[in-house]
């Protein structure tokens, strides 16, 4: 999983929304992405909303999955995620809209599905979030989101982190812990319940991160935010970092190519 995690991903510069695409896109979101659109149904589909759109890679899978005929909004907070998102997936049949996941322009009971893939983590006020996910979605219709599970739990992010903490004063900022913050089922299935979801499914999928090489990885690893602090206390510790990294992590997950486990949370809640 990504370590890039500031608390508004709006803040988020050019080039991180580049790398963001080309590296932790295939590494870790893409495998997520296709487990997620077969939960979604096609014939109860008619209006979809995607929060956190990102670089559109879920988005492309969602345009695919559903009919033609069904409208599909993608939504980021962040103008350069969704730029893009847009030069990406301008030939396809997308309305493009700048949303705030805790206050949804949209009447109650509008729509069919809301997905949000590993964007929940990063909203301040949850409950709203979920109330307004709750207000908007038609009678039947469903939730459907991912979160990650414990850091732990993701192999190649786990070792670049225990790698990049001894270049770091401890604690380490809360903000490093967000994309994490949401692994726990029965803290997601409470939130839920409270917005007036009963119908609900909540489960761990392991898949695994796949790079060509470890070298691939470590050095798209460590462009993460944890690694721009290291790198203002002294920039050479970063070919060393990069060198320590590809190496624990051929030694865990192979070589060539690298295959390290990651786990994520799949949930969804009908209305």
């Amino acid at each position: 999983m990504i370590d890039t995690s500031p608390n508004n991903l709006s803040d988020l510069p050019e080039e991180t929304d580049s790398h963001y695409d080309r590296f932790f896109g295939p590494l870790f979101f893409e495998p997520y992405a296709i487990e997620v659109v077969k939960r979604i149904d096609p014939a109860l589909v008619s209006i979809v909303l995607e929060l956190a759109t990102g670089t559109g890679r879920v988005t492309r899978h969602i345009r695919d999955r559903i009919s033609t005929k069904a409208k599909l909004i993608a939504s980021d907070i962040s103008e350069d995620m969704l730029s893009v998102a847009k030069k990406k997936l301008r030939k396809l049949d997308i309305d493009w809209q700048h949303i705030d996941a805790q206050q949804l322009p949209f009447s109650d009971n509008s729509l069919d599905l809301i997905v949000c893939c590993f964007g929940y983590m990063f909203v301040p006020d949850k409950p709203k979030a979920f109330a307004e996910a709750y207000r908007v979605l038609k009678p039947g219709g469903q939730l459907l989101f991912t979160t990650w599970d414990k850091l732990e739990n993701n192999g190649a992010s786990y070792t670049s982190r225990s790698i990049a903490k001894k270049y770091l004063d401890e604690p380490l900022p809360k903000s490093y812990n967000l994309a994490t913050s949401m692994h726990d089922e029965s803290v997601i299935e409470a939130l839920l319940r409270d917005a007036g979801f009963e119908k609900i499914s909540i489960e761990k999928v392991e898949l695994f991160a796949t790079s060509r090489t470890a070298k691939e990885a470590a050095n798209g690893l460590v462009a993460g935010d944890i690694y721009e602090d290291i790198k203002k206390r002294n920039p050479a510790w970063i070919e060393e970092i990069k060198i320590k990294l590809e190496k624990e992590l051929a030694e865990k997950f192979g070589a060539a190519p690298m295959t390290a486990p990651m786990s994520a949370v799949i949930s969804q809640a009908w209305k």
